[in-house]
């Protein structure tokens, strides 16, 4: 139980660092860990699946090495309960990245209600890889709620998730397998198949806190059942096996139409809208989603510990 209680006290102290404090301004972890990976890339990369996948074990079976040494030495050096909470709880806070999603989504919301679209395109990039100067007002708002919308998952719920089942194994090496993804994942000529691997372990690892984020948005949005619906109808059409569930289900949270034509890189894509009973975003809705995103994180917390403790208490 003393673990149990470690990880608990830990994960809320992280989560809770990163409401205060949101993420370290200088000499971030991931940041670290991303010019880390760059290097590792430069010396493996062939046009190949395999070299691809040597990158990802290499990288991610890293970082969670370094994980299990960190907690077995912290139980060593000092076996208190304190020990290992302040080490789940520096983890949780260099991991989990909900303030600053919401820091960059409000930045672009502000631009827009200012009249500012200059402003609202040079900081879209902050949140993900469309196109900004094709985009008006309210496709730059659409792209933001999105955007919310999947990092909740992939930075917030899908860390919690794995700190649960892992503690900081876990926490380290799903953000890890994050960064690699949005690294090398994508379906450029040149990562194409050097970034197979990663791509298809990020969808594995992503998979758990996907559908819990989408059902806690349907709990925590302004119309379950119509995020419920949203989520039944058209989650599957969506590409991405994991932005699919989550998305929908924020678009039918906070009563929106999601998805359409969008641009990355140059390349026109035409996703399948979710949620087509819903309205067009508007700016508005970019604080409504950064306030879902926020319900759902510390719902995922609440969700993610009593799990943990369940689950041991029962294997006991």
């Amino acid at each position: 139980m003393g673990a149990d209680r470690s990880y608990a006290y830990g994960a809320a102290a992280g989560l809770l660092g990163d409401l205060l404090l949101g993420d370290p301004q200088r000499m971030h972890p991931v940041a670290a860990f991303g010019r880390a990976a760059g290097r590792v890339e430069r010396v493996l990369w062939h046009d190949h699946r395999g070299w691809g996948a040597l990158h990802t074990l290499v990288c991610a079976g890293g970082a969670t090495a370094l994980g299990v040494v960190a907690a077995r030495a912290v139980r060593a050096v000092c076996p208190r309960t304190a020990a290992s909470a302040a080490l789940t709880a520096a983890a949780t806070w260099a991991v989990v990245g909900g303030t600053s999603l919401a820091r960059e989504a409000s930045a672009v919301g502000g631009a827009l209600e200012r009249g500012d679209l200059a402003a609202a395109r040079a900081r879209l990039p902050h949140l993900c890889g469309r196109d900004p100067e094709a985009l008006d007002a309210d496709a730059i708002a659409r792209a933001v709620v999105e955007s919310v919308a999947e990092n909740t998952s992939d930075a917030v719920v899908g860390a919690l998730v794995w700190g649960a089942a892992a503690g900081v194994p876990g926490l380290l090496g799903f953000r890890a397998v994050n960064t690699l993804d949005a690294m090398v994942g994508h379906k450029s000529p040149r990562l194409r198949r050097f970034g197979w691997a990663s791509a298809r372990l990020d969808d594995v690892a992503g998979w758990p806190g996907a559908r819990l984020t989408a059902v806690l948005a349907a709990l925590a949005g302004d119309d379950p059942r119509g995020a419920v619906r949203a989520w039944r109808a058209d989650a599957h059409r969506h590409p991405s096996p994991n932005a699919g569930p989550v998305e929908a289900s924020f678009a039918g949270a906070l009563g929106v139409r999601l998805g359409g034509t969008l641009s990355y890189g140059g390349r026109i894509e035409h996703r399948p809208v979710l949620n087509g009973t819903g309205r067009p975003v508007e700016v508005a809705d970019i604080g409504r989603a950064v306030r879902l995103s926020r319900r759902v994180g510390l719902l995922a917390l609440g969700v993610t510990v009593a799990g943990r403790l369940i689950g041991r208490g029962r294997g006991r």
